[in-house]
C-alpha cells in the first residue's frame, strides 16, 4: 500500500504539468499511466509532428514536449507506475481514496487528479478468431518477448516501436526474427531503417510484406502464421513468439464506473477548482468538460494550476497555502534546485 498526498492518473502533457504544479506546493505525488512510457497522446499519435501553440515555444514536437516536461519535474523525483490501468477508486472512512490498478498496486491519498486525456490507450488487436487464447504468453502487444532463445519470433507492425522491437530481438539468440508489415514503407527514423537493412543483408533478420490471414497450432501452442503477400500468395511462417504493434486506440475504460458525473463521456467539473462531482477528485485536460471548454494543451496547463491550488488544502488541512512566484521565492528555488537570482 502506497500512501501519498495525491495520485495523478495520466502521464500526458497535462498530467506531467499537474505534477509540476503540485510539486511547487510540496504535495507528494504518484503517477499512474496505462502506457509503458510518459507522454500520453503526444507520444502515441504525433511524437514527431510539429506543435506550434505551446507558450514561449515557436515549434516543438510531441516527443520533445514530453521530454521537456519530464525534465521540468525531475527535481521532485516523482514515482511513476507505468503500464498499469486504474481499475477502481473507493472513498475510505477517513476521507482518503483507495486507488487500485489492474496490476494490484494500491494507493491511499486524500486527492486524486484524473488527467487521462481521451482515455486509456489500448493496443489494437489482431482480428483473428481464436488468436486471443495465446495472449500473455506467446502473443504480446507492444512488448518484447521475454524469452526468445532458440525461438522463431515474428514482430508485426511498421512504426518505430515495432522496428525497435525487431532490432532488439536481432541482437538476442533467437532462431529467427521476422518483421512483418502490410506495406514496404516503415514509419520510423531513417537510422533505424538503415540498421534493419544491414541486418537483413547479413541474414540476421527478415523483413516481409504481407498480412496475417490465419494461424496453426501444434499440441495447443501457436506454431505458424498464414501470411498473404501483396500478390495474394500464401506463405507459412513459423512462430513461437509473436509481438504485435498495430497502434493504440483510446478507450474511456473504467472511468465511467467511478460514480462521477459525466456528459458525453467526459467528466463534469467546476471552473474554479476543476473538481468533479466527488469532492477530492479532480479532472484536468481532455477528460473534462465545462461551458466554453477547448481541447488544447495550454488550456489543460491552466486547469492543472487551479486544480493544484484547490487540492493542496485537502492534503494539508489547516495549513495556509502561500502564493509564491518562481521568479522570487527562495523556497521554490530550493525545491527546484536552482540558485536565487541576484
Amino acid at each position: 500500500m502506497v500512501e501519498t498526498g495525491a495520485v495523478v492518473i495520466g502521464a500526458g502533457p497535462v498530467g506531467l504539468f499537474q505534477v509540476f504544479q503540485l510539486g511547487l506546493l510540496e504535495v507528494p505525488v504518484h503517477v499512474i499511466d496505462a502506457l509503458p512510457h510518459a507522454g500520453g497522446q503526444c507520444m502515441e499519435l504525433y511524437p514527431d509532428k510539429p506543435l506550434y501553440d505551446i507558450p514561449g515555444t515557436p515549434a516543438t514536437s510531441g516527443r520533445a514536449l514530453a521530454a521537456s516536461l519530464m525534465q521540468q519535474i525531475q527535481p521532485f523525483q516523482t514515482p511513476f507506475h507505468l503500464g498499469q490501468q486504474v481499475s477502481c477508486i473507493e472513498k475510505q472512512p477517513d476521507g482518503r481514496f483507495l486507488v487500485q490498478t489492474d496490476q494490484g498496486t494500491q494507493f491511499l491519498a486524500p486527492v486524486v487528479i484524473i488527467a487521462a486525456g481521451v482515455g486509456a490507450f489500448q493496443p489494437r488487436r489482431l482480428k483473428l478468431d481464436g488468436i486471443a487464447a495465446f495472449e500473455g504468453h506467446q502473443l504480446r502487444y507492444h512488448a518484447v518477448p521475454a524469452d526468445v532463445a532458440g525461438h522463431d519470433v515474428v514482430v508485426v507492425g511498421g512504426d518505430e516501436a515495432a522496428l525497435q522491437c525487431a532490432l532488439t530481438l536481432a541482437e538476442l539468440d533467437a532462431k529467427s526474427v521476422t518483421l512483418l508489415h502490410r506495406r514496404d514503407v516503415l514509419q520510423a527514423p531513417m537510422a533505424d531503417i538503415a540498421e534493419m537493412q544491414m541486418l537483413v543483408a547479413a541474414g540476421r533478420m527478415r523483413f516481409m510484406v504481407g498480412q496475417i490471414t490465419g494461424f496453426g497450432t501444434v499440441e495447443g501452442s501457436l506454431a505458424r502464421l498464414e501470411v498473404s503477400d501483396v500478390d495474394a500468395a500464401l506463405h507459412q511462417l513459423p512462430v513461437d513468439a509473436l509481438s504485435v504493434f498495430l497502434g493504440l486506440s483510446p478507450k474511456l475504460g473504467p472511468v465511467a464506473d467511478w460514480g462521477l458525473a459525466m456528459e458525453r463521456k467526459q467528466l463534469q467539473v467546476d471552473t474554479a477548482r476543476f473538481e468533479t462531482s466527488v469532492p477530492g477528485i479532480f479532472a484536468v485536460g481532455d477528460i473534462n468538460t465545462y461551458p466554453g471548454k477547448q481541447k488544447l494543451i495550454v488550456c489543460g496547463f491552466h486547469e492543472a494550476t487551479l486544480a493544484a491550488y484547490a487540492a493542496a488544502p485537502l492534503v494539508f488541512p489547516g495549513k495556509k497555502i502561500p502564493f509564491q512566484y518562481t521568479t522570487t521565492s527562495p523556497r521554490l528555488h530550493q525545491l527546484l534546485g536552482v540558485g536565487t537570482p541576484t
